[in-house]
């Protein structure tokens, strides 16, 4: 059999017992095991031999759930399969019981790699041993009568699930004549940082006995080595099938780590300076003008404020700049405000404003009043609904009619694309933004491309025969590869604790002008919430210059949020019209640390048939938004956002930044989101 070389380059989070296989999933080589990778942990896997290359997205959704996305590639012919596989832990490893596993490969997808299995991991001192039981491809050759055909004769029975892909192949779940078994065993040297991996699997590769250069492994036997280089670096070596030399390298990721807390600047307080080396805007006299100047040298903001009759309590609007925690900020807001208010006053109320819209209160007794017990002020704060000052007595004036422009590298990915696995742009973004008033702005975005690969694309025509509403988006990226990006008027406000509205017009996206609106009901303290989005937009020219094209539509969606206890998941469900006129619901779900990263997946359902939808039978893909703050040194609450999709398509498709996005923007600043964190909000 005539000898390939193949190489492997991935990210991802090692942890003892865990190593992301090439496939992905926490594994050996090929085959899964039962272990999970430390929760949160996010893996990005890139692999490539004779036969295939490949890309993969690993999340440990939870504890006990590791979901992957895969992206394959096939040398000896043109075609790319995008498939998706879960694993779920039964139990966990006991004394004298070992850690079990159930998992689903090629869950949605074509069945290209469909397989299911049952897999049992043991640890025994520096050993390893893994034992699964397979259906479908993994099961190979093997004769083993398959038990759950004594339970139904659905389960005798396996097709070849093939097809333009997305759709779930249930029939096929845990379904075959026949089971076969994979076995593998790890051993970590005790005084080296080596491990050796051996497994048995007998995979056929049936896929691969097509094209120009047709495939059969000549054994079941894979083994190799893994050297752990540096804390979360591994690179491996390992011969696999007979036939295939295999490099690998895999590096640490964390989405969980938990943040250090911002240090904000030392300076001398306002209180200890004399009125001369003050701004003349600032009287030394006034608490207000003493509490604002220090704030805002903390990278905070002060609003508004006004203190009780009686002179006990201190109601504040209060803003955050770069702190990336809303909890430390109210911290500082609270060390702050002790340093500067009357005597008098025992109790401290902050209203949180984020972005316009007024969504908690934190109730917090005064620090100086209290006894030095360190959790006596944990134990006393409240997190409440939002509000307004009622006629406030002391109020900032900040500025408006100035334009603040901003410039920052940036870059589009088109990924998974299935002439080339990734296209790109990288360009210049100017952005100017002009203050009307401390609710309304006006804003714009305007691009100019430094260099990109979407020319590249054959996908500039679309074949669909929806309106293309989404899939003439190279035609954007190429004719429009330096123009406006955005041009829109914004207003934000909350018309209550439990109320809160934005409106805009203008240039919305690189796609669509129109105008539009969304509110959001939200009550305090309630982890369910309930929103209504609505806009009317034209389709934008193709140079991204401020001309249309004919095509409009009216589109609108009815959401319903919860606010989860479990892992800090949030779910949405949008019900309503698309782009393409046509009807249906979006699921999505996210995950939110305490760090800013926030890990989510969506998909979309219509009333368009899966042949008319084309490739990839409906809309779905991964949401990801990566903070900002630290890099560069810099402290920010910036963060980077982006949507991933296997394949773009015009069914169930919505204006991403205008449609059911209330939610996602007030989540730091909720009740639910502040509790959690309330024991770091101590000064």
């Amino acid at each position: 059999m005539k000898k390939t070389f193949c190489c492997a380059i991935g990210l991802t989070l090692l942890a003892a017992g865990s190593h992301a296989s090439d496939y992905g999933t926490t594994g050996l080589i090929d085959i899964p095991s039962a272990r999970m990778a430390p929760d949160g942990t996010f893996t990005v896997t890139g692999a490539w031999d004779g036969l295939h290359k490949s890309y993969m997205f690993t999340y440990q959704a939870t504890p006990w759930l590791e979901a992957t996305f895969r992206y394959t590639g096939f040398n000896d012919f043109f075609y790319w399969d995008r498939n998706y596989e879960i694993k779920a832990r039964l139990w966990q490893e006991q004394l004298l019981l070992p850690q079990v596993s159930v998992g689903i490969r090629d869950a949605v997808g074509t069945g290209v790699f469909g397989s299911e299995y049952v897999v049992a991991s043991k640890g025994m001192g520096q050993w390893d041993a893994t034992l699964g039981m397979a259906w479908g491809r993994l099961a190979g050759q093997q004769n083993i009568t398959n038990p759950l055909g004594y339970v139904s004769d659905r389960f005798k029975q396996r097709t070849a699930f093939t097809g333009s892909g997305g759709e779930f192949s249930f029939d096929n779940f845990f379904s075959g004549p026949n089971v076969g078994l994979f076995v593998g065993l790890a051993y970590q040297f005790k005084s080296l940082p080596v491990k050796a991996v051996i497994e048995y699997n007998d995979d056929q590769y049936e896929f691969n006995r097509t094209g120009a250069r047709p495939y059969t492994p000549s054994s079941p036997v894979s083994y190799g080595l893994e050297w752990e280089a540096l804390p979360g670096i591994t690179l491996g070596v390992s011969h696999q099938h007979g036939d295939n030399v295999s490099f690998s390298f895999s590096a640490a990721l964390d989405t969980k780590a938990r943040p250090a807390r911002y240090a904000p600047p030392e300076f001398i307080s306002s209180r200890d300076l004399p009125q001369s080396q003050l701004p003349p805007q600032i009287n030394k006299r006034s608490w207000y003008d003493r509490l604002l100047y220090d704030v805002e040298r903390s990278g905070l903001l002060l609003v508004a404020g006004r203190l009780s009759d009686d002179g006990s309590q201190a109601e504040l609007i209060v803003g955050n700049k770069i702190y990336p925690l809303w909890a430390d900020a109210i911290a500082r807001h609270v060390a702050l405000a002790d340093l500067h208010l009357p005597p008098s006053v025992k109790k401290l109320y902050l209203i949180a404003e984020d972005g316009g819209h007024r969504a908690s209160s934190v109730v917090v007794p005064r620090p100086s009043t209290l006894p030095l017990i360190q959790d006596t002020l944990s134990r006393q704060i409240r997190v409440l609904g939002g509000a307004d000052l009622l006629g406030p007595r002391q109020q900032t004036d900040f500025t408006t009619g100035k334009i603040n422009i901003t410039a920052d590298l940036n870059n589009r990915l088109q990924l998974f694309d299935p002439d080339d696995p990734a296209r790109y742009q990288v360009y210049v973004q100017i952005g100017a933004e002009y203050a009307i008033s401390n609710h309304w702005a006006l804003k714009g975005v305007y691009g100019v491309d430094i260099t990109n690969t979407f020319d590249e694309s054959r996908r500039k025509n679309s074949d669909s025969v929806l309106p293309k509403v989404r899939s003439d988006i190279v035609k954007y990226l190429t004719e429009g590869e330096t123009g406006l990006d955005s041009l829109m008027l914004e207003g934000r406000d909350s018309l209550s604790s439990s109320l809160h509205y934005r409106l805009f017009g203008g240039v919305l996206e690189e796609m669509y002008s129109g105008i539009g609106g969304e509110m959001l009901y939200w009550p305090a303290q309630s982890r369910l919430a309930f929103g209504l989005s609505a806009a009317y937009v034209r389709q934008r020219a193709f140079d991204k210059s401020l001309d249309l094209l004919d095509y409009s539509v009216a589109t609108g969606f009815v959401s319903a949020y919860w606010a989860s206890p479990f892992y800090n998941y949030d779910a949405g469900v949008h019900v309503g019209r698309y782009l393409a006129k046509d009807l249906g619901a979006t699921f999505e779900l996210r995950r939110t640390f305490d760090n800013g990263w926030q890990v989510g997946l969506w998909a979309t359902l219509t009333d368009v048939p899966f042949d008319t939808f084309g490739e990839g039978s409906f809309d779905k893909g991964f949401y990801f938004k990566i903070p900002l703050n630290g890099l560069f040194g810099s402290n920010t609450r910036s963060a980077y956002s982006t949507r991933m999709r296997p394949i773009q398509r015009d069914g169930g498709q919505r204006l991403e930044n205008h449609s059911g996005n209330l939610f996602w923007d007030l989540r730091d600043t909720r009740f639910d989101g502040l509790v959690g964190t309330v024991g770091r909000m101590l000064p």
